[in-house]
């Protein structure tokens, strides 16, 4: 396989998968540009190499900024922005985690904490059973989130590492 075909393949297969840990096709691709670009990209870079628009570009690197997992870098003399990823991937894990939590389960437990408890404690049977299930699903959700927060805190011990490298 010629580096052209393997480097369009891993970014294609990398921007199908974006959407299991939540982000949109071109974010990914995008990312996956940067991670394996030996030195940073400009933004017009990622345009001709992805075949996408400006907006569509700016967009979502600013996205990969917030997700913590791309950089500007600034080249001496130039106007142009340039672009980087994390290039460690334990690092990389531990941040897509974290946002992971920010952004989806942080969300869930607020929803889970509400329904849980705001039934009429003289309701139904069915409306009980609904509190007790909802709040035994709060508690197992925030002892997961508890774990996750653990794991990416001892990101230096090597189990931690590949709990999240797994979880990643």
């Amino acid at each position: 396989m010629e580096f052209k075909e393997a480097k369009n393949k891993f970014v294609q297969t990398w921007g199908a998968l974006g959407s299991q840990w939540g982000i949109n096709k071109t974010m990914a691709q995008i990312h996956a540009l940067l991670l394996i670009a030996p030195e940073p990209l400009s933004m017009e870079d990622v345009m001709e190499e992805l075949h996408i628009s400006r907006g569509n570009a700016s967009m979502n690197l600013r996205a990969l900024m917030e997700w913590g997992i791309v950089y500007k870098e600034f080249k001496q003399g130039e106007r142009k922005e340039y672009f980087t990823s994390e290039k460690d991937l334990d690092e990389l894990a531990v941040k897509i985690a974290q946002e992971r939590s920010r952004r989806e389960i942080k969300p869930a437990l607020k929803v889970l904490k509400d329904v849980s408890t705001s039934v009429k404690e003289n309701s139904s049977s069915e409306a009980k059973h609904f509190t007790e299930q909802t709040a035994k699903l709060y508690d197992f959700v925030l002892k997961a989130d508890n774990m996750l927060e653990k794991v990416t805190e001892y990101k230096d011990n090597w189990l931690a590492r590949l709990v999240v490298k797994i979880m990643g």
